[in-house]
Order: C-alpha cells, then structure tokens, then sequence
C-alpha cells in the first residue's frame, strides 16, 4: 500500500533517508522494515523558531515497491499544414504556454514577439548596463520569455484555483528546468537558466509545426470584412498574420498595445496598481533576522538565501514587498530611453552579497485623476511615466537610478553617501522622500517602521532605496466575458496573462494562457 505522508525535521537531519524511514513508521505505526521504498515529494523550510526545521511530504510503499518516477521529456503532436491556426501576440510565459496547449488541441499557433530570442536578449542587455542605451524591442521587459525571463523565475503563487500549477512546473522540467522545482514550496529557476529553458520550450513548438516570429511588432488589428471579428495582426514592417482568433499576451510593459486599441476604438478599464523603490540589504543582515543567527556567522550550507514576504495596509491603501530576491541584483528595466525603472532578479544559485525586494503602494485609478485630462483610459500609464522621467532626471543619465539611504529617506534628508549596490549602472544620491508622491512616500515611511517591528533590523544604514519600481502590473485591463474569455465587444480577441489584468507572475500568466487557448479552440471549433 502506498500513502502520503507528512513529517516535520531538524535541518540537519532532514536530508537522511534512515530518519524519513524511522518518522513514517512511528505515523503509519508500523515496522521500519515493512517500509519497501520511500520518495521525497515537497520541502520547505519552517524558520520560524531558533531551531530551524523542514516540513516534508513523503511517499511511502508498505509491502511493495513505489512505481518508477515519471522521465520528464516534452511529448507534442504534429499540427502543421492544414491545422486551424491561432494568432497569439507577445512570448512571454502566457503567450508560450497558450501556444504549447494549442498544440496539445491540434491548433497551429502563430506566435508574434516584438524581441529577440532569450539568447540573443542578452547580447542586448550589455548596452543599457554599460552605456545606459536601451535597445527599445530588446531589453529586461521584451523578448522570448518576457521579462520574467530575467527576473529570477520565481514560481511560487497563489493561483491554485485557475488550473494545475505541477503542469506548468512540469512544463518547465520537461524543457530542461532542475526538477528541484517540483519539490521546493517556493521554486525559482534562476535568470541564468531561463534562457535555455524558454528556448526549449520554443523548440517543441518550432518541431511540432507551430510558427515563430522574432522582432515582429504588431501596429494593427486585422479583422473580418463586417469589423465585428479579429482574424489576426498586422506588423510594422507591413506583413500579416492571420487566424482563428487573436490571443493578446503581451506583458504589462507594451505600452503601445494599449495605444494601439486605444485608436482601435477597443474599450478597456483602468485598475489598480503599484508603485514605489527598490530596497537592498546586505544578504547576510536578511539571513541574520530571518534565520535568528548571528550576523557574519556563515549561513548552514543547507539553507538557502532568506527571502521574506512583508504586508499591511495603511490609510486604505496597500503596501507590500513584491518580486523579493534573495542573494540577487538589481536590474534597470526601462523600455524607453526618457525613463529609468528598476526590478530584480536573481540567478539559480542566488549567491549574490545582496537582498533586494520591491517595497511598493497600490495605486487607485482615483489616484491617477490628474492624468485624465490629457491622456483618458491610459492616465494610469501617464502616471507611472511622469515618475520615470523624474527618475531618469535626478538620476543624472546612462540609467544611473536615484537613491537614498532608508534611515535618511525617514528623515527626510539627502544621502550624502550610498552603500555599496548591486545596480550596475550606479545610484545618485537624490531625496526619494520629495521625489515620490506624498501619498506613496508617507505610506512608505510608515510602513518601513511597521516592518522593522516584526523584522528587527530591516531599518539600517545599510540599506539603500532605489527609484523607483514602478512596473509591478499594469494600469489598464482589457476585459473580457468571464466565461468565454473573449472581449465583450470585440469578436475574436482574447486578452490574456499580466498585460490584459488577470495574472500577476509567470505561473499565473502561464495558467491564463492555457485557459485563453482552450477558450479560443472551444469557440473557434464551433464555428468552423
């Protein structure tokens, strides 16, 4: 008989087989040697208390033995010539994982990316962090993969209920992902990773007869003879590309999709968002807080970097750590040249001297009301730009970002001297205190005091807050009908992942893909 079960372990010991055997016979109440074979199926780690402890979930077989594990090996069918085709617009983890479930269905996906492949995409990187030039198509945001390409390849969610988030981690396995990610409670898969990962996953769709199509920017809707229905797109360099449906999927930095449907007369809805810095701490003051040791005392070889969530809500408005990487980098993540952004992001190994996290405040369209005058639905967009000019200005160029220490931005006064940072275009010194909207300054002033109560130590003159995060989702969502998933005025287009509003994280955007193309081959095949 095989069963499930659940044990709790020192650190030290929970790597030994001898001690998952001795565990789950006192909970099966039964003797060791009955236990025929045994398999580790999740980990995490429970440091809540000085004595740091792993849950783990085994499997055990009493009497037999376990069925061999599963060879994780991408398995596709052939959809070429002939097959319905299905146009799906931006390479991101919605726009990837949408084309591999049409191929599963028997649908042809014709994949558009304004980008370069993963590979290429970083040759590309190399301009913005040494000379602060960004390539506008090619960058931290655009580009197979999307920009959680390079943003760690956190995957953790809380996205359950949308569909089966171990198809999305197998998915990933299949195509060459460690499969420690299918045991970790919180799995990443690291930047310097990802590229290969993405690349895999474009092969299986290339072998099973889908199409590809880098550096191909979409300027224009095709639709049906009546207007009513998109059939496909059109792209800049004037080629067309045309389907069943149209799958948008292209992230919540495309700024010009939403002007594009803007003139396309295509309704869309403002909604909330975030904005706020960057914080860095030196990685061994979070371990030191979040692992109760000593600082400088060298981290158990079996812990990994210490990440930490933080949450409250202060004058009816959310602030909250977002995208938290621990032992990782602070990247410039602008996709024009007039602004500076900055986001994180960490490789597999995460051994990076520094902790950075996104420390922002929800944004309310109400918020947004001085931007509507000029700039209508898109006032949410105005206003996260207006804050990265003010960064590239007072950062003084070339993608150099504006800092201030954390015990000087409560004082409100300037840093005259920065620590050390993993941001390697370099920080200036300016009063993000004054720079950012009072609203979202004071919330983060408060909020800072509130987490150092329960993370004592987290305000230090260690640590720097860097201007400004700002892309953290996006202003604007494309609705759609809640159970066709097309958009309710326009036949034909499903909007789709982060930049449409319905997911926030590659998992969750890699679950909404999956839901659009089953959405648009359901509709589709009625009507053919």
């Amino acid at each position: 008989m095989i069963h499930k079960i659940d044990v709790t372990l020192p650190l030290e010991e929970s790597h030994q087989k001898t001690r998952w055997k001795e565990e789950v016979a006192k909970k099966l109440k039964t003797d060791e040697s009955r236990i025929a074979d045994i398999r580790l199926l999740k980990r995490s780690i429970d440091a809540r208390r000085k004595q740091i402890k792993v849950q783990l979930r085994l499997e055990a077989s009493v009497g037999e033995s376990l069925p061999p594990e599963r060879e994780y090996t991408p398995d596709y069918p052939w959809v070429g010539k002939g097959a319905p085709r299905l146009v799906i617009v931006g390479m991101g983890p919605a726009g990837m994982f949408a084309a591999l479930r049409a191929i599963e269905l028997g649908w042809l996906p014709v994949l558009l990316e304004r980008g370069k492949d993963a590979i290429a995409r970083r040759f590309d990187l190399a301009p913005i962090l040494r000379e602060g030039r960004v390539i506008e198509d090619s960058n931290y945001c655009f580009g197979e993969g999307g920009a959680g390409t390079f943003s760690d390849g956190k995957l953790y969610t809380r996205a359950t209920k949308r569909g089966s988030v171990r198809k999305v981690y197998e998915t990933f396995v299949e195509h060459g992902a460690p499969s420690a990610i299918l045991l970790d409670a919180h799995p990443h898969i690291g930047s310097n990773l990802l590229p290969n990962v993405v690349r895999g996953m474009r092969e299986s769709i290339l072998s099973s007869g889908g199409e590809v199509h880098f550096q191909t920017r979409v300027t224009q809707l095709v639709r049906t003879s009546d207007v009513k229905s998109v059939i496909g797109a059109r792209t800049k360099d004037g080629r067309e590309f045309t389907g069943e449906g149209v799958i948008l999927a292209t992230g919540h930095s495309s700024r010009d999709i939403y002007e594009l449907l803007v003139r396309e007369e295509v309704p869309l809805l403002q909604k909330p968002f975030a904005m706020g810095v960057r914080i860095e701490h030196p990685q061994e003051l979070i371990d030191s807080i979040q692992y109760s040791c000593d600082r400088g005392k060298k981290r158990h070889p079996m812990l990994p970097a210490a990440s930490y969530r933080l949450a409250t809500k202060i004058d009816d408005r959310g602030v909250h750590s977002f995208c938290m990487c621990p032992g990782g980098f602070i990247v410039p993540s602008a996709t024009e040249n007039d602004e500076v952004v900055v986001n994180g992001m960490s490789l597999a190994r995460r051994d990076s001297r520094f902790a950075n996290s996104g420390f922002v405040v929800t944004v309310e369209p109400e918020d947004t009301e001085p931007c509507n005058g000029e700039h209508g639905i898109l006032a949410g967009i105005a206003y996260q730009k207006g804050l990265e000019r003010v960064a590239a200005k007072t950062g003084g160029g070339k993608q150099q970002a504006p800092a201030q220490r954390v015990t000087d931005f409560l004082n409100h006064r300037m840093s005259s001297s920065l620590p050390e940072s993993s941001y390697f275009p370099g920080l200036t010194p300016a009063p993000l205190d004054e720079l950012l909207p009072e609203g979202i300054a004071n919330r983060i002033q408060i909020a800072l005091r509130k987490f150092d109560k329960s993370m004592k130590g987290y305000i230090t003159e260690e640590a720097n807050l860097v201007g400004f995060e700002t892309r953290t989702s996006s202003p604007v969502r494309i609705p759609r009908d809640e159970h066709t998933l097309v958009h309710p005025n326009v036949e034909g287009l499903y909007p789709c992942g982060e930049g449409a509003g319905f997911a926030g994280g590659i998992v969750s955007a890699a679950l909404d893909g999956m839901k659009c193309a089953e959405a648009a081959i359901s509709r589709g095949a009625k009507r053919r």
